[in-house]
């Protein structure tokens, strides 16, 4: 498959990844085409880390890897979805998902 597609706007493209099975969602992260193509030759998730400018296998000094179910562009062919079979956290806090700090909640209102 020529993934060229999804890189016509930018080098990098989120990925957001989600839990297969429960459809949380897990972490947001970069994929550029190598790392794109790693992923559908491992079944397993590679980004690319913007700090060290470097590939990273999603697990491979945790072991909590993440075995792609499927990924869906968007509409506009710049933004992934992942679904994977998450083993362990996700996030490197030792936390299931990163996202896990709510910064705002809408408060119910009530009605006389």
């Amino acid at each position: 498959m020529d993934v060229s597609i999804y890189f016509k706007k930018s080098p990098l493209i989120p990925a957001i990844v989600v839990e297969d099975s429960t459809g949380e969602v897990l972490m947001l992260a970069y994929m550029n085409e190598e790392s794109l193509k790693k992923t559908f030759e491992t079944g397993y998730t590679w980004f690319y880390s913007r700090s060290r400018q470097e590939l990273w296998n999603k697990g491979a000094t945790s072991g909590h890897t993440q075995r792609v179910i499927s990924i869906d562009a968007d509409c506009d062919d710049d933004t992934l979805l992942v679904r994977v079979e998450q083993m362990g956290p996700a996030c490197h806090t030792g936390n299931k998902s990163c996202f896990f700090k709510r910064i705002y909640q809408r408060k119910t209102e009530t009605r006389e």
